[in-house]
């Protein structure tokens, strides 16, 4: 980077603030893709005005700029693939800034860690229900970029369901505000609709206005066990068709069942065809008994050979261990994993089961699949063996394009968590016509003329 660029963002933030030394760039140059894209440096804003200076700067001298969470993704969408600027706001912009009891939201900026606002809300008898895999870790900021989901999103709905509001500032460094406080809004266009899932590519979000819920007094978990995928996958949407709608409705296949019992010696039932875990939820308990005697009713009528209910935590815990630890276990079958999370209409699962079991035969890959069925989302995972092996690999690829035209074709879509990126960016023309991309495209030039903003992600 020239030397002018270093000068201008060291006397804006401060040394502090602003690095441009080969640790910190190597430390920002990779996200969970495993794949390395240097930055030319990495600046942490202290507040807004700071990214719209920025912004301003970058905006005028054509310098990318890439906004980057915790790097959880599984998509390459903050990495900084044409070099520039990663914008960490782990450091400052991390804090909630109220919890309003009477309106029931938070406003949060985007640094925030996602468990943190879940803690924070139950402290105070509230509940912020979205709950990735990555909650742990992951900010609000990356998970409203890439409009996150999680397991209790059969029930209670994915990120975009809780955003009320933005504050985010545009690449000509001006600030706008998206939405509002209130329960209806229907003045102007939904501009924070659009921000969502952007994965900043439009705009640089800096404060987060957030639905809260109440939180339910009682929780129970059960677990079925199937001889079959599509017995279990039968089950989900006569589950949800008997009215029941559970918190979470979770499967594991056979090989992932085999590859966590392998791995952790958990008692698992390895000969199983699949298994369904699910969560209810709710604030009187006689309600969670009939849910969970619907719930066993229909998985019996579906092939289940046995159906447990967990009586404490030791037991809730070991129940969801399975499904927690499913995608560290399947490494047993390869050291290249092609992790995709491709989501079909919920009576679509059988079929797209068996359909990937065919894609699986025809390349000679393992394919564990796991996931989300409560709202028809499926991490599918091609196992390479030896990533060192181009026809391997080759193979792994084919097989997970396959996999995208048999889920686009079922009336399914490319991701139901995870985001494009650059992962998937090739594959946007199986699923956008043309005229959609080029409404894309439109959207994109109109919030962002330059494509100084994470630019080449999306297929954009």
């Amino acid at each position: 980077m020239e030397k002018r660029h270093i000068d201008f963002f060291t006397k804006l933030l401060n040394q502090d603030n602003a690095y441009f030394d080969k640790a910190h760039l190597l430390a920002y140059s990779y996200d969970a893709t495993r794949k390395r894209h240097l930055p030319d440096g990495v600046l942490f804003p202290r507040d807004e005005s700071d990214v719209s200076e920025i912004l301003k700067y970058c905006n005028d001298n054509k310098i990318p700029v890439i906004p980057r969470g915790a790097g959880s993704g599984f998509t390459g969408g903050s990495l900084a693939i044409e070099g520039g600027i990663v914008l960490g706001f782990e450091k400052h912009m991390n804090k909630i800034l109220e919890i309003d009891m009477q309106n029931m939201v938070a406003v949060v900026q985007p640094g925030v860690i996602n468990m943190d606002l879940q803690r924070a809300a139950e402290e105070v008898g509230l509940f912020y229900p979205p709950d990735p895999a990555s909650q742990d870790y992951s900010t609000i900021g990356g998970n409203v970029s890439e409009n996150a989901g999680g397991m209790r999103a059969a029930k209670y709905g994915i990120t975009k369901d809780y955003v009320m509001a933005l504050r985010a500032v545009l690449p000509n460094g001006e600030v706008i505000r998206a939405g509002k406080r209130t329960i209806k809004d229907v003045a102007g266009y939904n501009t924070a609709g659009i921000l969502i899932a952007s994965e900043g590519t439009l705009a640089i979000i800096t404060e987060i206005t957030l639905k809260l819920i109440a939180k339910p007094k009682f929780r129970k978990t059960a677990m079925g066990v199937f001889d079959s995928v599509n017995s279990a996958m039968n089950a989900v949407y006569k589950t949800m068709a008997a009215g029941v709608t559970p918190v979470a409705m979770e499967f594991l296949d056979n090989l992932s069942i085999r590859a966590v019992e392998e791995k952790f010696k958990k008692g698992l039932p390895v000969n199983a065809g699949a298994i369904l875990i699910t969560d209810v939820d709710g604030d009187v308990q006689i309600g969670l008994d009939q849910d969970l005697a619907t719930i066993e009713r229909v998985f019996k009528e579906n092939g289940a050979s046995e159906f447990k209910v967990a009586r404490d935590d030791t037991e809730r815990n070991d129940i969801w261990f399975a499904r927690r630890n499913c995608s560290q276990s399947i490494t047993i079958y390869g050291n290249l994993k092609l992790n995709e999370d491709i989501t079909v209409p919920r009576s679509k699962l059988p079929e797209l089961l068996d359909k990937i079991s065919e894609v699986s035969k025809k390349y000679g890959v393992k394919v564990p699949c796991f996931g989300h069925t409560g709202d028809g989302n499926v991490h599918t995972n091609v196992m390479v063996v030896d990533k060192t092996d181009p026809a391997q690999v080759e193979n792994g690829h084919k097989a997970i394009e396959e996999i995208f035209k048999i889920t686009v074709d079922l009336g399914g879509t490319l991701s139901g968590e995870h985001g494009i990126g650059i992962s998937k960016a090739e594959f946007m023309p199986l699923a956008f016509s043309d005229a959609e991309m080029e409404l894309f495209r439109a959207i994109k030039k109109a919030f962002d003329p330059n494509n100084i903003l994470n630019p080449n992600k999306m297929g954009l």
